[in-house]
């Protein structure tokens, strides 16, 4: 019974973190709440007993790939530069 209450707690939490990372504008910002949102399924891979899955989560989803991201807009962002600089 208490088992099944923190299934729902972790789904109700991926749930939000999805939509927030859905509703978020800024890539930046969208990279951290999907970094969060990475976590979060870790741990309910981890409550539905797929230790190992949750694990290649926690590296992949919610370290790897905002990482990625962020270097990315790092990249895009990067002050100073003008249209003459790209060709």
């Amino acid at each position: 019974m208490a088992a099944d209450a923190v299934i729902v707690v972790a789904l109700l939490l991926v749930a939000a973190s999805a939509t927030a990372a859905v509703a978020v504008r800024d890539p930046a910002r969208q990279a951290l709440v999907l970094s969060v949102l990475g976590f979060v399924l870790a741990v309910l891979f981890t409550v539905l007993q797929a230790p190992d899955v949750g694990l290649s989560q926690l590296a992949v989803g919610s370290a790897l790939t905002p990482l990625l991201i962020m270097l990315s807009v790092r990249r895009i962002r990067r002050p100073g530069r003008t249209e003459d600089d790209e060709r």
